[in-house]
Parts: C-alpha cells; sequence; structure tokens
C-alpha cells in the first residue's frame, strides 16, 4: 500500500506562501507585501497586495519613500490587507485569520477589525518601533485580535512552471 505525502505544506505554510505570491504582484519598487485571508474552514476568502487605486496608473504616481508627502507613494498606495479584504469573495469576515507578510499598521489594522477578522498571523515585524504599528498592536490587544508571527518549518517553497 502506498503512504500518502509527509512533507506537503501546513495550512499556515500554504496561506502565507499564496500572500507572498501576492505581493510579488506589486509594482511597489521597495517594498512588496502580500495578504491572504483564510476562513476558519481554510478557504481563501480574498487576497491583496500593496499598490495604487484601480484606475491610477503605476506609472503617473511616484512611488519614492523620501520626499514631500505628496511626491512619495505614501498618500496613495492601498496596502495589500487592505486590498485583501476588499478583495473578499465573501462580506462576512467573522472569524477568519489573515496571513501577511508584514505586521499591520494602523490604518490597515482598523480595517482588519472592522471586518472580523480574528487572527494576524504576520512574517516580519520589522517595523515595530513605529507609531503606526504600536497603535496597531494596542487596537488589536483591545478589540481581542489575536496576533502571532509566522514561523516557517522549511526555507522556502519552490514552485515551478514547467
Amino acid at each position: 500500500m502506498v503512504s500518502k505525502r509527509t512533507d506537503y505544506l501546513s495550512w499556515d505554510e500554504y496561506f502565507m506562501a499564496v500572500a507572498l505570491l501576492s505581493g510579488l504582484r506589486s509594482k511597489d519598487p521597495s517594498t512588496q507585501v502580500g495578504a491572504c485571508v483564510a476562513s476558519a474552514a481554510n478557504k481563501i476568502i480574498g487576497v491583496g497586495y500593496n499598490g495604487f487605486p484601480w484606475g491610477c496608473s503605476d506609472d503617473d504616481l511616484p512611488w519614492s519613500r523620501e520626499g514631500e508627502y505628496l511626491d512619495t507613494k505614501y498618500p496613495y498606495v492601498c496596502h495589500a490587507e487592505l486590498n485583501a479584504v476588499l478583495n473578499s469573495t465573501v462580506r462576512d469576515l467573522h472569524d477568519c485569520r489573515i496571513y501577511v507578510a508584514l505586521f499591520p499598521c494602523n490604518e490597515c489594522g482598523k480595517v482588519i477589525i472592522q471586518s472580523g477578522i480574528r487572527e494576524i498571523i504576520y512574517l516580519s515585524d520589522k517595523y515595530k518601533d513605529t507609531d503606526s504599528v504600536r497603535a496597531a498592536k494596542l487596537m488589536f490587544a483591545k478589540s481581542g485580535v489575536r496576533c502571532r508571527r509566522f514561523v516557517p518549518e522549511r526555507a522556502s517553497v519552490l514552485l515551478s512552471f514547467l
């Protein structure tokens, strides 16, 4: 009798890989972030990546990180978490979880809380000392949204189109 494979992806690995793959769609030259919303039944409900709003050309708005505020990407970019929630295939995201490459900012935190998502699984918390992330963590703690760092059990996942 043939046994099943044992090296298959865990649910966390699978959904984080989908989030990271989604981030590869971003045209941002410095930060490519993706997000994946999963239901309690382990179904993908929505995906997103950081980019400009629909109808705003990737060539007409700035991608700079520094300079006058309106000359940077910050007032224009929609974060991956926002896009994943807006792109969701269902309206009710209660008890869902979101997988994201970077810990969410306070603005995405509000969207996550209001949507009903109950858990955030993040890969990196490199902006943990910023006011934006500190505010997000405070809101998550007060609203009961769980946060946990994704610790991969494997270094990489290889995809091949051939």
